[in-house]
């Protein structure tokens, strides 16, 4: 197959030709009729943090090999070839049914292996304060407990790469020890903790802010406060859901300017209502109202519930505001997670894998997906 578009980091005119899932050339366009063209090409995207989508979650206790199957399709249709299935605080059971899921989907299906390299666990051991405990269930959330890790672990078979708590617990500090060093990238988020304490949890590994200005309280001290604190903290990387709804522009433009692009990762943080059409329903053991503008909340307050969006409308978002070049919008949301993590990068090299994306990208500052090829 060849593809003809402009490439998305140099802006020339190519054709990449790709066999057997590879790429096998790239080169000026030549004499052969391509098989596909459009505006741009560049690699799919990479998303760290989905829950789920169209009514299915990862957290659910009827989740179903066949309903992770339905996610990955939902996500490709998006350009979202490989992502973290993300579980959130709940129960013991409800996560470890998860992962067990996870897992025998991936042995037995090696598409499904390829979209999925690890997991991503997004509390219990998060703050249980309302703002930064967001929509997770407060029932449910606890101090870290490294046995009840561990037995997430197996049940995932090693496969969780990506680990989101609260630094303020007791036993946080030697709990980021033993995650760093177990290869596990610790993420700080949903946290109330002071900067002294963001501070020591970056001195014992920590090196991501998971969907940094979100899962945070409505009012912070001016000054000193953890927001700031990580803004300010050239060690962690910060990923940023950039929908239109997580956060206003010039909070976008200030995160991106202290962090630059090198060390942020744009996520959607799609949660399992995302695609459906606007009402109420009942998941998570509540229930959460999809509102006519694509935002999830909790009904009767302000507080987001994940989001309903997918990764190549964050980073269409992101282009229309004009906050970030093209390749620094699309390495955010391809390169930047598969670096943070210790994957091998994606280009548009010979030998790379043809996981591509074209799409269509001018004046109008309009990023819109044309096909996943």
């Amino acid at each position: 197959m060849i593809l003809r578009a402009c490439h998305y980091a140099t802006g020339e005119l190519v054709d990449v030709e790709c066999a057997a899932d590879r790429i096998i050339a790239v080169g000026p366009p030549g004499s052969v009729a391509p098989d596909r063209e459009a505006g741009w090409v560049a690699p799919a995207l990479f998303d760290l943090q989905i829950n789920g989508c169209h009514g299915i979650g990862f957290n659910s206790p009827t989740l179903t090999i066949e309903g992770v199957r339905r996610v990955v399709q939902v996500c490709r249709a998006h350009g979202i070839v490989e992502f973290l299935p993300t579980l959130v605080t709940n129960s013991f059971d409800a996560i470890a049914h998860g992962f067990a899921t996870l897992t025998r989907a991936r042995d037995k299906d090696p598409d499904l292996a390829r979209a999925v390299p690890g997991f991503h666990l997004e509390g219990p051991y998060i703050s249980a304060e309302d703002g930064p405990r967001g929509a997770h269930p407060k029932a449910h959330v606890r101090p870290p407990d490294w046995n009840e890790f561990q037995r997430w672990q197996d049940a995932a078979a090693g496969r969780i790469r990506l680990v989101t708590l609260a630094p303020e617990h007791d036993q946080a500090l030697p709990f980021i020890e033993k995650l760093t060093a177990a290869k596990v990238v610790v993420a700080i988020g949903h946290t109330a903790a002071t900067s002294s304490r963001i501070r020591d949890a970056i001195s014992a590994g920590a090196r991501l802010s998971t969907h940094l200005g979100n899962g945070s309280h409505a009012e912070l001290p001016r000054h000193d406060n953890y927001l700031s604190e990580q803004l300010a903290a050239d060690e962690l990387w910060a990923s940023l859901i950039c929908d239109g709804h997580h956060l206003p522009p010039a909070l976008i433009k200030i995160m991106l300017r202290m962090k630059t692009p090198s060390r942020v990762i744009l996520t959607c943080d799609a949660g399992s209502l995302a695609g459906l059409p606007q009402g109420r329903y009942a998941d998570w053991g509540g229930e959460f109202e999809v509102l006519s503008d694509g935002r999830i909340v909790v009904p009767g307050t302000p507080y987001l519930a994940g989001s309903g969006s997918f990764t190549d409308q964050c980073v269409a978002h992101l282009l229309k505001l004009g906050l970030a070049t093209l390749p620094d919008a699309v390495d955010m949301a391809s390169a930047r997670p598969r670096e943070l993590l210790g994957l091998p990068r994606r280009g548009l090299k010979v030998g790379d894998p043809a996981d591509l994306i074209l799409f269509e990208w001018g004046e109008s500052k309009k990023f819109q997906l044309a096909s996943h090829p």
